[in-house]
């Protein structure tokens, strides 16, 4: 018997796009996955749980509450009984009702997906693996930007590649057409 799942979509949010404060790299291309992805769970009546970062404290320039790059993306496909948490830091789990709202569902193991694959995706994916959640990072619907590190700079393709190689030890990662597939 299948594990009961539930899309997680982490801060699909207007920053991360072109023009917003934080624009990542190939942010779309992550977003049509992701409509894949929605797809599937609602025809098959599985949740969609959409995650929202509102930055509060001053640890990063965007995601300000009240700005447009606050706002969940427009092409994903939340409507009025979408499941959306809030959230001030980038671990999803901490100090939000997320596990509580997965408790009440009785999901058992998270499919995640979203934005920034190094911060928030990772922060929570391990939160998730911690808590007993069975994650599963779908490759080809998360997405990041270049890092600088010690005056180096480190292209976004080597930053996925580096934290989606990392997840393979506590999580499991497959692209869309492979989960899909399963």
């Amino acid at each position: 018997m299948k594990k009961k799942r539930a899309l997680l979509v982490v801060d699909v949010q207007n920053d991360y796009f072109k023009n917003g404060r934080m624009a990542l790299e190939n942010p779309e291309q992550a977003l049509k996955q992701i409509n894949q992805l929605e797809k599937f769970f609602i025809r098959n009546k599985q949740p969609v749980i959409y995650i929202q970062h509102i930055s509060r404290h001053k640890i990063a320039p965007f995601f300000m509450a009240g700005t447009c790059g606050v706002k969940l993306h427009q092409g994903l496909m939340t409507n009025s009984e979408s499941i959306i948490v809030k959230k001030q830091f980038p671990n999803s789990f901490y100090e939000t009702d997320l596990k509580q709202t997965l408790d009440e569902l009785k999901i058992e193991q998270l499919v995640i997906t979203g934005m920034m694959t190094h911060m928030c995706v990772d922060s929570t994916t391990r939160a998730s693996f911690e808590l007993g959640y069975q994650p599963i990072v779908i490759s080809n619907a998360v997405a990041t930007k270049q890092l600088t590190f010690d005056s180096q700079s480190v292209g976004a393709a080597e930053v996925q590649n580096a934290f989606l190689a990392s997840f393979e030890t506590f999580a499991k990662v497959l692209s869309t057409e492979a989960f899909l597939a399963e």
